[in-house]
Formats: structure tokens, C-alpha cells, sequence
């Protein structure tokens, strides 16, 4: 494990998020939806995410997220992810998403 110093972790710009829209991403090369996120006063934000074998693009609209948004853009075939969603990888290689437990509102900072 490599370690860092704190700064280094804090330049990261942790935000929670809504998805507004989900749809299939079939131009990936894994499988892949494009997430539309409101964050609030920082915006909208699209982000392609590799979540296909554990969510259905209509059960995630409503879901709040936590994704980094000070990542510089990436073209992602015809897609511009924006924001990189996070997930922890489970036993079988499926991306579970991270997530507020309790509800917090759009662009709310992670610290």
C-alpha cells in the first residue's frame, strides 16, 4: 500500500450527488450506464459507470451518490464523464455504489 499525506486526499472534491437520468452506454467497452448527477450549485454532471450487474438504469434515478467533480474531464467514447462515482468492489468483482446513509442535500461536501 502506498501511502500519502493528507493534502494529497484532500485536494479531492468529494461531493453527494442525485441521479437525475441513467441509460445504457452501449459504445463502452465493459458494460456501463451514463449517470446524469445534480450536485447543486456546482451543477450537472455526467459520469460513465461500470454498475450494470448489480443496478437497473430506472432504479437509480433518485440515488444519491458521493463522486469526486474536480477530476479534469474524460472522453469516455461518445460520452464526457465529468465526475468519477464511487464504488467498493464486492466478493464476486461487482461495483456496489457509495452512498449517504441518511439523506443530505445535493453538493453536500464529504469531510
Amino acid at each position: 500500500m502506498e501511502r500519502i499525506l493528507p493534502e494529497d486526499f484532500f485536494a479531492a472534491d468529494l461531493r453527494v450527488g442525485l441521479v437525475i437520468a441513467a441509460r445504457h452506454f452501449p459504445e463502452a467497452r465493459k458494460p456501463a450506464y451514463v449517470l446524469t448527477i445534480d450536485f447543486g450549485d456546482i451543477g450537472i454532471l455526467k459520469s460513465s459507470a461500470q454498475i450494470t450487474s448489480l443496478y437497473a438504469p430506472d432504479e437509480l434515478i433518485g440515488t444519491l451518490v458521493i463522486a469526486v467533480v474536480n477530476f479534469p474531464p474524460r472522453q469516455i467514447g461518445s460520452v464526457m464523464s465529468e465526475c468519477l462515482v464511487l464504488g467498493a468492489t464486492n466478493e464476486n468483482g461487482e461495483v456496489v455504489l457509495l452512498q449517504p446513509e441518511r439523506p443530505v442535500g445535493k453538493g453536500t461536501k464529504i469531510s
